[in-house]
């Protein structure tokens, strides 16, 4: 793309008071920016009307644009418009597609499958397990994990996504020049060495909270599935959740205690149809997905698995004892247990332990 072809994409989104919906007109009846641009003020005026083509014309966002393209120059930036090849094509089949995407990291990884993993920001210790556990196996069998970059759930998903081959993507309500929340930095910085961070909003843009919800119609739109893993009655989650189902999707819930208050908007969506799932296997199931078990790089992998066996025993043992007993961290294990699974040696237990079988 020209430069002056990206100028003009990238003027058609920093242009304030003009949203999403009279991009798409503008487009339609104009075709590429460049025309947008140069058709004059009579012919905006006819599809956006006059305070909005009035705006768009006369809007000085140059050092905007000029900004994000010295971003884009940088290693691992992209700008993704509706007219690269790059775009997802999952999200051009949605209602509301991005006209532009700020992507760091790895841009192949938004046409590849994914699933969705969210839940709750103050998630208990064991859902963050559950999530990493889920995470590590749907990204081993080949799904690229969805999520949101919170604390609690998202991130625990991220976690487990970066375990393994099918790695992890990070919707952002933020610019991609901005990490939030701080907490998550780390994280962030290894999934944009590693997988990719999405945003749809200019650089510099800060946490707004309106902008948290509209992020979630784009982690459901690049996923095949959505897991759910806690939330409370009247989280955000369930705003994912409510769009993966009007997106023809399947959404899947994990149970919990009925005494538990992130319980509650699992067990609602169960209600309302939602897949009740106790293992990654049950979702893997229901997509009739065909995994391709693919190990992580620094795991043991690769090599007899009858070492990571001995080492489980034959009584119940959770993962910071078997981190204890191998020098494994709880990523590299979880990656390494899923081919276990499905080979039905070991079993997943509730509270997060494993029981060996053969």
């Amino acid at each position: 793309m020209t430069d002056r072809a990206l100028h003009s994409w990238l003027r058609l989104t920093l242009v304030p008071g003009v949203g999403g919906e009279a991009r798409r007109r503008l487009l339609k009846a104009f075709g590429l920016p460049d025309a947008i641009f140069t058709g004059g003020l009579s012919a905006l005026r006819g599809v956006i009307g006059s305070p909005l083509a009035d705006q768009l014309l006369t809007h000085d966002c140059d050092a905007q644009v000029a900004a994000a393209i010295d971003w884009a120059a940088q290693p691992g930036n992209h700008l993704v418009t509706l007219a690269d090849p790059d775009y997802p094509r999952a999200l051009l089949a949605t209602a509301d597609p991005p006209v532009l995407l700020y992507v760091k990291g790895d841009v192949s990884l938004l046409d590849k499958p994914a699933f969705a993993i969210v839940g709750s920001r103050n998630a208990t210790r064991q859902g963050e397990l559950n999530a990493e556990a889920f995470a590590a196996a749907l990204s081993a069998a080949g799904l690229s994990i969805v999520s949101g970059l919170a604390l609690g759930i998202d991130a625990a998903a991220h976690r487990g996504g970066l375990a393994a081959a099918g790695s992890t993507i990070a919707i952002i309500g933020t610019g991609a020049d901005r990490i939030y929340p701080s907490g998550n930095e780390a994280l962030a910085r290894e999934i944009a060495d590693r997988g990719a961070i999405v945003s749809e909003f200019p650089l510099g843009t800060p946490p707004l909270a309106a902008n948290f919800p509209r992020r979630n119609r784009l982690i459901a739109g690049l996923a095949r599935g959505c897991l759910v893993v806690e939330a409370a009655e009247r989280s955000g989650s369930l705003i994912t959740a409510r769009l993966a189902a009007d997106n023809g999707l399947e959404v899947f819930a994990i149970p919990g205690s009925i005494h538990s208050p992130l319980s509650k908007g699992c067990h609602k969506l169960i209600k309302q149809g939602a897949k009740l799932v106790e293992s990654a296997q049950d979702i893997l199931e229901e997509l009739r997905w065909e995994a391709v078990v693919a190990p992580v790089a620094a795991g043991v992998a690769g090599n007899d698995r009858s070492s990571l066996l001995d080492a489980i025993g034959y009584d119940p043992v959770d993962l910071e004892t078997l981190a204890e007993r191998t020098g494994l961290t709880a990523e590299q294990l979880l990656a390494e247990l899923l081919p276990l699974e499905l080979d039905g040696r070991i079993s997943q237990l509730p509270g997060g332990r494993f029981q060996r079988l053969h």
